[in-house]
């Protein structure tokens, strides 16, 4: 297998064969993150991607149904580039029914709604979104290279296409004394267009990312861990979802690990609020900062 610099996938993905297509990530520029910065960006010769199935095919457990693209966005491939890699995929596993992989919504810019509709029906059925934050005024500082209208536009495309994705979010993103609206207005994206899961992360501030440079010059305050487990609180109670859609906070980067779907959606909001009324106070307002020191 052909592996470039670091590897990420999402933690569901954990038993999911990995093809390489893309390495490091095509805007590598996020305030908070330094996934990639010591990785280039580039795409994989289309010989070695082709080679790497084959061996997922000799090697995996049959039958293989899912399959994860690598690295940080593929899907800034062109629709003719994804469709040639579905191709290869179909070609040596003919009984592939899902390809995903990360995607940004900047990746959907260069892309229509029929284009994304040939590209589910070619496979790519489920994608992983870092929604991070539906906050208007939050999301111009993070520099996603997108902004709330193209996220909208984006929802309208997969929507139109059939494609669903998950939402990853940033809860404390916003900063100290937002909780509450970031939750609402990232609420009111996720209901434009429901994601299949939704999957919150407290925001861990990383030496070298621009959301470090703004945290020691003041421009940003770290939230506590009372005020992220408040966010939670709030985003679930604006979530108005079909019940079979999962959420799941049960990461390490969270205090408090919460997991099940909507349909449990009050048992999920009882949990949080068992934790808020139990924990010491110590620990409910420290930031993640001070937990990691």
């Amino acid at each position: 297998m052909h592996y470039t610099g670091e590897v990420y996938r999402p933690p569901l993905e954990a038993n999911t064969p990995l093809l390489e297509v893309t390495y490091g990530c095509s805007h590598n520029k996020c305030a908070f993150c330094i996934m990639y910065h010591q990785t280039p960006f580039g795409i994989a010769p289309l010989e070695e991607v082709e080679e790497d199935i084959v061996e997922i095919s000799q090697y995996y457990p049959r039958p293989i149904e899912r399959i994860y693209l690598l690295n940080g966005d593929p899907f800034v491939l062109s629709t003719g580039k994804l469709m040639e890699i579905a191709n290869l995929i179909k070609k040596h596993i003919p009984e592939i029914k899902t390809i995903t992989s990360y995607a940004s919504f900047y990746n959907l810019k260069n892309k229509t709604k029929e284009q994304l509709k040939q590209l589910r029906e070619a496979g790519y059925n489920e994608l992983w979104f870092g929604v991070e934050t539906g906050y208007n005024k939050v999301l111009a500082r993070l520099n996603k290279n997108a902004d709330l209208n193209d996220y909208y536009n984006g929802l309208d495309k997969m929507k139109y296409a059939g494609i669903e994705y998950h939402a990853i979010i940033m809860q404390g993103i916003a900063g100290r004394g937002n909780s509450i609206e970031n939750a609402k207005a990232t609420a009111k994206l996720l209901n434009y267009y429901p994601p299949k899961g939704v999957y919150p992360m407290s925001t861990d501030v990383q030496r070298g990312s621009e959301l470090y440079e703004m945290r020691e010059r003041g421009d940003f305050i770290e939230t506590t861990n009372r005020e992220n487990l408040t966010e939670q609180l709030e985003l679930l109670k604006n979530l108005d979802f079909p019940d079979n859609v999962f959420y799941s906070s049960a990461h390490m980067v969270n205090l408090v690990n919460i997991s099940g779907h909507l349909k449990n959606k009050e048992k999920l909001i009882e949990k949080i609020q068992k934790a808020l009324d139990n924990m010491d106070d110590s620990i409910l307002d420290m930031t993640n900062f001070k937990i990691a020191r």
